[in-house]
């Protein structure tokens, strides 16, 4: 079996407000992501089949494109989708970071309503990963939990400036 990673976190924000904030672009584009990277929505089709591909650049880098191809959505409650680096066109590619990364991840997240607060569960895990893809992603378990709680920590900050 693959390497997974599991990330909770809490909102103090109600669920249906949590799961807005990861399917409609308007609200992705102000906290998804490494904190202060350019970040640029090309497509977003929220629905089972359906892609986000979206561009993401820090101050000093090159532009990276990432691609999810949604496979379950449950509306509040749970999001499925396999996230793929890309081209501007949408072409799958290996990560830009590391050659030996995972060419698939699939990423499970349940949203889960506690009184007025949100518990998030997110698993990683790559898709068909060759036994170096495999190693690499397990030893990138730390900066996988690390880059998920930075933008979530962002997020939490959005969320005390929206509502439903």
């Amino acid at each position: 079996m693959s390497t997974q990673v599991k990330i909770t976190h809490t909102f103090n924000a109600p669920r249906e407000l949590v799961f807005e904030a990861f399917t409609k672009s308007e609200h992705l584009q102000n906290w998804w992501g490494p904190k202060g990277w350019a970040f640029e929505v090309s497509k977003s089709d929220f629905r089972p089949g359906g892609v986000f591909h979206y561009s993401q650049q820090p101050d000093d880098g090159d532009k990276m494109w990432v691609k999810f191809e949604y496979t379950e959505i449950v509306s509040p409650e749970k999001i499925v989708y396999t996230s793929f680096f890309s081209d501007e066109e949408g072409n799958n590619v290996r990560a830009p970071f590391d050659e030996n990364w995972p060419m698939g991840t699939l990423t499970t997240m349940t949203f889960i309503e506690d009184e007025a607060k949100t518990n998030l569960t997110v698993v990683l895990m790559p898709v068909s990963p060759t036994e170096e893809e495999d190693k690499t992603f397990s030893e990138s378990k730390d900066m996988v939990k690390e880059g998920f709680s930075g933008t979530f920590d962002q997020l939490a900050e959005y969320l005390l400036k929206v509502s439903l």
